[in-house]
């Protein structure tokens, strides 16, 4: 089944050396930091991990909207509970197969892998075409046209800057809150 969603990938930048540097303990409380505040942030905005990638992740949602708070959000945050490493993050939306119920396939899930692999720290790299109807607060700088492996033709990029203005996105008429229905 073919699905809409808007896929991001995140990667703590220097991990590897920052484990070599300071061992395996201190590697794994960092860590810990951030996948505390990657699940955190994340339900807060209806965005689902859907895998862990050693220091990274992969996550989805349905909209852009909830992926771009998400990413400003995490790569803030992150520059301080995951200091003195960074966290790097490239976001796509697009169609993708769902596979066996709980992966996705297609361009758009590699297209946000690869914007990751070139991010630099504290990036959060989104193709250009898609950055038309960006969440008031946030504004996107061009990055310039990246060539990304696997992808026949340059992508344009823009990084994505601010932070969304929070809206109404809760329904407030929730059946809790409600009278008990009567006919």
């Amino acid at each position: 089944m073919r699905v809409e969603r808007t896929f991001l990938f995140a990667d703590l930048t220097g991990f590897t050396n920052y484990t070599a540097s300071n061992g395996d303990d201190a590697a794994g409380r960092l860590l810990g930091e951030f996948r505390a505040n990657t699940r955190r942030l994340a339900s807060d905005v209806g965005v689902r991990v859907a895998k862990w990638l050693g220091d990274g992740c992969m996550a989805v949602s349905v909209g852009q909207e909830g992926v771009i708070a998400f990413a400003l959000d995490l790569a803030r945050e992150s520059s301080v509970a995951c200091a003195p490493l960074a966290v790097r993050i490239g976001a796509a939306t697009g169609l993708a197969l769902l596979f066996e119920g709980d992966d996705y396939i297609g361009s758009a899930v590699n297209l946000a892998a690869r914007l990751c692999d070139v991010a630099g720290p504290g990036e959060v790299l989104f193709p250009a075409e898609q950055a038309t109807d960006l969440p008031t607060g946030v504004g996107a700088i061009p990055h310039g046209v990246v060539d990304l492996r696997g992808f026949p033709e340059p992508v344009p990029v823009v990084n994505l800057s601010g932070a969304p203005v929070a809206r109404g996105h809760h329904d407030t008429g929730e059946l809790w809150t409600r009278s008990p229905f009567v006919a």
